[in-house]
């Protein structure tokens, strides 16, 4: 019976399509003919004793060997199914011959062996080259396999050359990104301006002018009438709680700008499809509480008449500014009894955080947030966060000098006043107790301890009594 063959790219350079014939005969097969009536088997051409099968050569097997195999093509025995393949037969080469292993692939025919027929050849026998054994070889006896290994432990040995050493090459330094360099510049004109300061405010200090400015403004914040003395508990327990709120506050409005695959996510019932991150929602969250605690702030302030220390009711509070300033850049610094007042520069400070400050962040803040309406565009997403982030940065250089000031202005009596509402017209009576330190301890590591426990896996039972909590 005829069987077509798919024929595919030459074998060799400008050469016929291999196989080189279309159709094969193949001997019928008595379980396929049974079925097919009328079906003839086509008849079996003479038989050659061998046929002669090219083979594909590739790389080398030893250094500067010949390609491998070392033979062009190979004898094999005639195969009725393979005869019409390969017609010509190839002679059997004189002289000694020796077996290599054969690698077969997929049948070139349907319902043919694996191709090539044979698992070994026959080829003349070179001593010059070894013949490794091929991986894989079912053909390959154990008695062949000594002689395999001695013949490649017999094959010369060819000296490779040496590869010239490189020269060493130097390794280039690492080169600072141009963000970095422009911090490291900023930091560096910064401390040079500093310095500067330093020395004109000394300069003017001890000039007749400067010594007059300074006698005649001493830096103390002017008061009206009626002005409260003392600090009441109220305003000690506010002043924890506004450095809890914002500790945590910074803590996870960083988390949230840098923040890229976030753990959890949190939704309303109402909404599941409106999701936030669980740090974001835990960062709203507080700020609701720090709003709160400003609104209670601001009540109890302006009804105990405490706002009269920091709203500035005079305009001698601008000179008075400038010579606390100048006293500070001379490193001989205004002192001042917290208890009964503070300092010019102080009042404008406490005056800024609380009632610019904080208004910017929380303006910015509900901008930003899901809860701005639609409708309200006259104030843009791109200001709010124009504003929103430098508030913050604002906040943290207040807090890093206000702590600086009063570690260096008498420690135990600032701490006797904020943290243990205690005091005296007379610096000197609480500047030696050691009580307002320890409520402060005590109070940083609270701090500590929640701001370690802000985490998603501890504030997602908290945040699941408000919403839907899930990891995606």
């Amino acid at each position: 019976m005829q069987v077509h063959l798919r024929r595919g790219l030459p074998r060799v350079a400008s050469g016929q399509p291999w196989p080189p014939v279309d159709e094969v005969a193949l001997e019928p097969d008595p379980a396929v003919t049974g079925d097919l009536v009328g079906a003839q088997a086509a008849p079996a051409p003479a038989q050659p004793e061998g046929l002669s099968t090219p083979l594909r050569r590739g790389l080398p097997r030893i250094p500067s060997g010949q390609p491998w195999p070392p033979t062009d093509s190979v004898a094999v025995a005639a195969d009725p199914a393979v005869q019409q393949v390969f017609p010509a037969a190839a002679e059997q080469p004189a002289g000694p011959l020796t077996t290599v292993a054969v690698r077969q692939g997929l049948p070139r025919t349907a319902g043919a062996g694996p191709f090539p027929p044979v698992a070994s050849v026959d080829v003349p026998e070179d001593p010059a080259v070894a013949v490794p054994p091929l991986y894989g070889a079912a053909a390959q006896t154990a008695e062949q396999a000594p002689e395999q290994v001695a013949a490649v432990e017999s094959s010369p040995q060819l000296a490779q050359p040496e590869r010239p050493k490189l020269a060493a090459q130097p390794v280039p330094a690492p080169t600072q990104t141009p963000s970095r360099r422009w911090w490291a510049y900023g930091g560096v004109a910064l401390l040079a301006a500093f310095v500067v300061a330093v020395l004109v405010a000394r300069w003017f200090v001890s000039t007749p002018t400067g010594s007059s400015f300074i006698e005649r403004y001493t830096g103390q914040q002017p008061l009206p009438e009626g002005a409260p003395v003392g600090l009441p508990a109220w305003l000690g327990w506010s002043h924890f709680f506004n450095m809890l709120f914002m500790a945590l506050i910074i803590k996870t409005g960083m988390t949230v700008r840098h923040e890229r695959k976030p753990e959890a996510y949190w939704a309303p019932r109402t909404n599941p499809k409106k999701k936030i991150s669980l740090t974001l929602w835990l960062h709203l969250t507080i700020d609701v509480l720090w709003v709160a605690l400003g609104v209670a702030f601001y009540i109890v302030l302006f009804a105990t008449g405490q706002w009269m220390r920091i709203v500035p009711t005079s305009w001698e509070v601008i000179p008075q500014a400038v010579s606390a300033g100048i006293q500070y850049l001379s490193l001989d610094w205004p002192t001042e009894n917290p208890w009964v007042h503070y300092n010019a520069l102080q009042e404008l400070s406490y005056f800024a955080v609380v009632f610019i400050a904080a208004p910017l962040a929380i303006l910015s803040g509900a901008r930003m947030s899901e809860w701005w309406p639609k409708s309200w565009s006259f104030f843009s997403l791109k200001a709010a966060r124009a504003i929103h982030f430098p508030t913050m940065l604002f906040f943290v250089l207040f807090t890093v000098v206000h702590v600086f000031l009063v570690l260096t202005t008498g420690l135990r009596r600032n701490m006797n006043a904020m943290f243990a509402a205690s005091g005296d017209v007379d610096p000197d009576v609480y500047g030696t107790s050691w009580t307002g330190v320890i409520v402060f301890l005590v109070a940083a590591a609270v701090i500590a301890v929640v701001c370690r426990l802000a985490r998603p896996a501890l504030v997602a039972p908290v945040a699941q009594a408000t919403g839907k909590v899930t990891s995606r």
